[in-house]
């Protein structure tokens, strides 16, 4: 896969990082939390030709893992309101890049547009920094007032912790209702 040089040159301008905490991830009851997708999203490009990105996204606060797959969730018809999984991760990193919303529109995000589903901009991004062999990005969610922490686990190393502390059911139906991220029902 090829990169964007000057891309790549700018990300390699900007220090790294050492995280240590807990991050949160929402996942189906049966689905194994600290599991990476490979299916791309905002930050790793889909898998294709056989070559992917795993990536774990998770959000430094409870709020913003459930905004996350609640603002996806939504788009369904029906709406699926099975409860979900609220899990609680201690992770750490030692190589991880940290971009504020003004990093981010250097790098050519379109700040306006951020909640909207347009990732080709952040996929680039992010498959520079897999390849540059950064372990983690922070960055601002588009669903919530927080961070969200995504590892791509490739670069994670065994003896950086990443470890389930707690789970447990959320009705994320209700709580998206409250917030306003699902309209209530008449």
């Amino acid at each position: 896969m090829l990169h964007d040089p000057v891309l790549t040159d700018k990300l390699s301008s900007y220090s790294s990082i050492e995280f240590s905490g807990f991050v949160y991830r929402v996942t189906a009851n049966n689905a194994e939390p600290c599991a990476a997708s490979s299916n791309g999203g905002r930050w790793a490009l889909p898998e294709r030709d056989g070559l992917t990105i795993p990536i774990l996204y998770t959000s430094l606060e409870p709020e913003g893992a459930l905004a996350e797959v609640a603002s996806y969730l939504a788009l369904l018809t029906p709406i699926p309101q099975k409860q979900l999984m609220l899990h609680t991760i201690e992770v750490s990193t030692s190589n991880s890049l940290k971009l504020l919303e003004v990093d981010l529109c250097a790098l050519g995000v379109d700040m306006e547009h951020y909640q909207e589903r347009e990732y080709l901009t952040t996929q680039k991004i992010g498959a520079a920094l897999n390849f540059l062999g950064f372990d983690g990005l922070i960055a601002p969610s588009a669903r919530w007032e927080c961070d969200n922490l995504m590892l791509y686990t490739d670069n994670h190393e065994l003896e950086h912790k990443l470890d389930v502390t707690c789970s447990k059911e959320k009705d994320w139906f209700s709580w998206a209702q409250q917030q306003g991220i699902i309209e209530a029902a008449i």
